[in-house]
This record gives C-alpha cells, structure tokens and sequence, in this order.
C-alpha cells in the first residue's frame, strides 16, 4: 500500500527536515499517489503535519511547509499508494480526533470493515472509509493487543501522544517490511535499508549474514539482521516500543507447536474445512478500490486462487504470467491455457530478455537492498512492471503455500523419516516405493543418506550440515566460521511440522517475501498473499502429516480442496518445481556471457579480498563446457559483486 520511515531523537535533538523528506522521496516508488509528514516535539506533544512535493494539491493548502521551526525531535515519512478511500481522507500521517495519536502505516488489514464494526458498537467515529483509520482506532481502544485482532499484512508506527511513547509492529509473517537501527539516542525506522543509510550510520557489512545467504539462499532474509551491522529486521510478530528512556522490542505471535498434527477430525472434514477458510481468505484479499488481478502460473496455487477469487468481481480478472522459451520447463503457457479456457479472463505474459537483465541488475540491487539471487526474481521484477502498465495495482499471488502444506522435495525426507521413527512401517512400505519411482530428483543413494540423515539428526544439525558440505561456496576461508544457524529450532513436534515451522517464520517464506514486496513496490504495486491469511495457516499446522503429503504428491489437502475447481492436467502435475528462470543455466553461458565475465575477471572482484577467485574461474570454465552444477554459484558471486559495486562511490567500510 505505501511507505514508511522515521527519526525519533530519545535527547531531544531536532530532527532535520530536509533528511525525512528524503526518507520519503527514496521511496517514492512505494507510493506515488502522494506524501505527507509529521514533526512532534515530544515533550509538550506539539505537532507540525507537513507537506511535501507530491503531496495532493487540495490538502498542500491545509498543511505546514517542511520546515521544522518547533525544534521537533520526532519525525514520520510517508508515501501513499492509493488503494482504499482514494479521496484525500486516505491521507497520512493520520491523526484522531484529539490530534494527539498519529499513524503512519503501510499494508492491508483485511477485516477491517467487521472491525470497523465493532468499533462504531464501542462508540468509535470514523471520517474516513480506510482502513489505516481502522487501526489507529483500534489501538486507541485495544492498545497493543489491537495486533491480535488484524487479518492482513502491515508496518506502522504510531506516536502516541498520551502515552509519549512510539508503537511500530509489524505482521505475523512478515509480507510487509519494516528495518530500524538504534545507538541508544536515536531510533531509526524505515520500510526500505535505503532510507536508514541517508543517515551517518555506521555502514559497515554483516559478514555472517553474507555467507549464509550465499550458501543457503533461502537465508537472504532469515532472522533481525541485515546486510549492514547497524540496520536490523523488526522482526515478524513483533513489535517495538520507544520512549524517552529507551526502545524495547516484544513478541505478540508465534505459530503454536503444542497445536502441531491436534485435528481430530477426518479427512473428508479437513478438506471442507481447509476449503471454506481458502476462500474466505482470497474474497477477503480482494476487497479494494482499485482493480485487483492475479499473477497466474501454470501450477495449483495460483489457479487455486484465480478460481476462489472467480465471480467476486465484476470486471473480468486480468492475469499475468512469465515465460521464457530457453527450454520446456520455463515455458508453462500450456498449462495456463487450460486455464485460461476454464474461466474467463484477459491473460498477458512477459518474457524478459538477458539484455533487459543486464540493463537492470543494478538498479534492481538498489531496490532490493540485497543482491539478486536468482534469475526468477528479475523475471517477477519485469512482471510487476508489466502489470502495472495494464493499469492494475494490486495483485494476487500464490506465495506462501508450499511452506505450509508441504511442498518441497525435501518434506518427503521429514515425512518418511517421521514414519520410521513412529514405526508406522505399514504405511512406510506402501507409499515409500512410490515416491522413490515417481520423483525424479535425486538419485536412489542420495535419497536414501538424506532419509537417513533426517531420520538421524535435528533440525537445526540438518542446516549445519547442509552448509557444511555445500559445493557452492564462492567465499574466501575467514568465512568457513560462520555457520551460525540459531534461529533454526528444534521443536518436540513430528519432523515434517518442525521443517515447515522453520520454514514459514525463519527462512524461505521470509525471502521470499522480501522479493514479492520489492518487485511489486517497485512498481508502485500491492502484492497480496491469500495463502498466509493465519487462520488458514494455524490450520493446516493442526493437520496430521499424511493430510499433508501422501506417496509422491505433496501439498494433499489443498491438492484435494480445490479439485472441483482446477483443470485435471494441472491438477495432477508432478513436474511443476516453483517458479522458475534461465538465468543461471542459460543466459550465463549464452548472452550474459560477456558480463559476467567482465565482473569475474575485474580487478575489484579479485581484490575484494573474500572471494575464492581462483575457485570460482575454475568452476566458469567447466560451466563453460556445459557443467551447470555451479550455475547457481556463479550467479550469486555475479550479483554479489554487484551489491558491493552500488554502495556509494568509493565508499568502503570496515571488514570488507
């Protein structure tokens, strides 16, 4: 929906104006519809509500010029992407009636009209019809626990002026960012790194964090640490408090274990169940002011909410897909057009090109804050674009899914070995066989040490080993001492649960998310993710193992939920394995060839000082002979060195 940022001085040092704003125009991007700002001086609560230069023509009148005459040493930052209430009442920094509790938030809360509700019951007013207003309404009459009531996705900070204290949060899962840094007189708070750098903070690297999102990509975002020693993660379910003594960060959610595999009830029921919260889930996501499409692949998720969100509208639904004609696998338009014949939509597909990618690495880099590791982000950057020249805003996409119901090769590992370990040898005997003939990854050795490995070992030991004997390490010796993987955790529940535990609240979905909410925001579009609505979350979590993954087909209970509603070739696919593109086993050898060697064999490269630089022009020239087991490792090296050459010029910082 939009942007945030903010400074809060705990000493009283003014804020500078001029540096918010330019909290507000680097991300402009979040949220061009218009902007706004506020500056309270804490101690007599004085507020100051500031124009910039976006801001809407009718309200420029009404407000204060950016100059902060009140010696202000608390500052908000916000930029607008309109999507409910498209009038000037959507406007923020929204305040109530009193004029002492402000709100700058960023993210959907969608029951917020049952919400509304219930607080117009309480005797609540409400001047506008968004839902901002229905958070900060809902704080003036729940406090913190107002979080526990939210459906959505969400950061905002809220000053409360009778309290004197600052209130940011952040959502359950994390689908909506929110980075901070604090020395202990100032708090920093931001929806992007990018805005916390305008600041003379210490900008030196956090190497532990570099090396394990290399070896594990999945680790790019993985806990409260970020690329930069200084900047940190609010971390999802969690808030922060802040006042003149001090900042204190608190957890409000977390996925219940003791509630891991508790369903009592059939199969059958389960799938009526899961069913009715799928689509209680995507209708809500659809409520909007604008129009609302849908990224569409030719898998089960994206369909399964196509044909949820089917006939809640009454504009025909615009899809968007990628693909790419390097080989059959990135080439999915055969699926879709099954599809596509079974509901009417306007399809449009986007192919980018290797020449567009080269053109775009770095500004994509600096939008993400991180490197680009993986080909299938830039394909999702270029999608996002193209939605938005089709003029829709907001999108429906399938993240979050297969880390909850299961749909990864390695859950199979987790799956068999809980059967082994519970005995179940029954079971064990009559859907082993199966997967072993029908999943093509992995040859029969390999599936056998890695079953026996999970059957062996925790959770957090199968990450230590994973990183261990990992072939695609680019990084220099000094690195081989930071496989730190403690925020991995080992819970008494059954081996499948706790992967996917981890799963959903330390690593994939994490950055995964952090991928949907750049690409799309840099695209001043809302990406939303029907399948983290948390009520359908903490459910499937109830769910045995076996409704979840059965012989060789993963994600069964949602498989089973929306068969009614998919077409039959798509249904039964077993060869759909994420959402992919060439970038790394195609475009490298081909027409990127050129630039990365440019970056491989350069100087800066070589004398960076943590790359295996001899390591890694072996392993290009054996790519070069059609090896593309280090593929992957090039391209990370490529986009890393990357990362390191945007930081700004000539600027190097310790450690690096």
């Amino acid at each position: 929906m939009c942007g945030i940022g903010g400074v809060y001085h705990l000493n009283h040092k003014p804020v500078a104006a001029d540096t918010l704003l330019d909290m507000g125009r680097v991300i402009r991007h979040r949220g061009p519809d218009d902007e706004g700002y506020l500056l309270v001086e804490t101690r007599s609560n004085t507020c100051k509500h500031v124009y910039g230069p976006d801001t809407v023509a009718t309200l420029k009148g009404t407000l204060a010029p950016p100059v902060n005459d009140i010696q202000a040493n608390l500052g908000f930052a916000f930029r607008r992407l309109s999507i409910l209430d498209l009038s000037e009442r959507g406007h923020q920094p929204m305040s109530d009636e009193s004029g002492r509790v402000w709100i700058v938030f960023n993210g959907e809360v969608y029951n917020y009209l049952e919400i509304r509700e219930e607080l117009i019951a309480l005797g609540y007013r409400f001047h506008s019809n968004a839902d901002t207003e229905v958070v900060l309404k809902a704080y003036l009459a729940w406090g913190t626990a107002c979080l526990q009531r939210f459906v959505g996705m969400w950061a905002f900070a809220i000053w409360d002026g009778n309290e004197r204290r600052l209130f940011c949060a952040r959502d359950r899962f994390g689908i909506k960012p929110l980075y901070y840094a604090f020395d202990g007189q100032t708090l920093l708070f931001g929806s992007e790194v990018k805005q916390l750098l305008l600041h003379p903070i210490d900008k030196a690297f956090r190497e532990e964090v570099i090396y394990k999102s290399l070896i594990l990509p999945a680790y790019l975002i993985n806990s409260d640490n970020s690329y930069y020693e200084q900047v940190h993660i609010l971390p999802h379910g969690h808030y922060l408090l802040a006042d003149e003594h001090g900042m204190h960060v608190h957890r409000y959610y977390d996925l219940d274990h003791t509630r891991f595999s508790t369903y009592s009830g059939s199969f059958e029921e389960a799938v009526s169940e899961y069913q009715a919260l799928f689509f209680q889930a995507v209708q809500q996501h659809m409520r909007s002011d604008v129009e609302v499409g849908i990224t569409l692949s030719g898998g089960l998720d994206s369909t399964a909410i196509l044909a949820a969100a089917h006939g809640t509208t009454p504009k025909t639904i615009q899809t968007f897909t990628s693909y790419f004609t390097d080989a059959p696998v990135y080439d999915e338009r055969e699926w879709i057009q099954q599809v596509i014949d079974r509901y009417q939509v306007t399809p449009h597909y986007m192919s980018a090109k290797p020449q567009d990618t080269m053109d775009a690495l770095t500004q994509m880099t600096w939008i993400h804050d991180y490197p680009i590791l993986s080909s299938s982000v830039v394909a999702s950057y270029f999608l996002m674009k193209k939605i938005r020249e089709h003029g829709v805003v907001v999108v429906l996409s399938g993240q979050g899914s297969d880390e909850m119901a299961a749909g990864y090769n390695h859950n199979f590992y987790r799956y068999y070995a809980q059967l082994l370990r519970d005995g179940d040898l029954r079971r064990f005997a009559a859907e082993y066989p199966a997967y072993f003939r029908h999943i093509p990854q992995g040859g029969s050795f390999s599936k056998l040490a890695r079953l026996a490995a999970v059957l062996l070992l925790p959770e957090s030991a199968l990450y230590k080993l994973e990183a261990q004997f990992n072939r695609q390490n680019p990084l220099s010796v000094r690195f081989n001492d930071r496989t730190i993987f403690d925020n991995i955790r080992d819970l008494p529940t059954d081996k499948l649960s706790n992967f996917l535990y981890n799963q959903m609240m330390s690593t994939s979905i994490q950055t995964l998310l952090h991928f949907e909410d750049r690409n799309s925001m840099a695209s001043s579009i809302e990406s939303r993710v029907p399948f983290l609505d948390h009520r359908l979350v903490e459910f499937v979590f109830s769910l045995p193992p076996s409704f979840k993954m059965h012989q060789y087909y993963r994600k069964r209970i949602h498989r089973e939920a929306m068969k009614p509603f998919i077409p039959t070739g798509v249904l039964e696919r077993k060869d759909k394995n994420g959402y992919l593109a060439p970038g790394e086993s195609h475009w490298l050898r081909a027409e990127m060839r050129p630039y990365l060697e440019e970056i491989i064999h350069s100087r800066e490269f070589r004398e960076r000082g943590i790359f295996r630089h001899t390591f890694v022009e072996k392993a290009y020239r054996a790519f070069l002979q059609g090896d593309n087991s280090h593929a992957q490792m090039l391209w990370n090296s490529m986009a890393l060195e990357i990362f390191f050459r945007s930081q700004a010029a000539g600027e190097r910082v310790s450690g690096l």
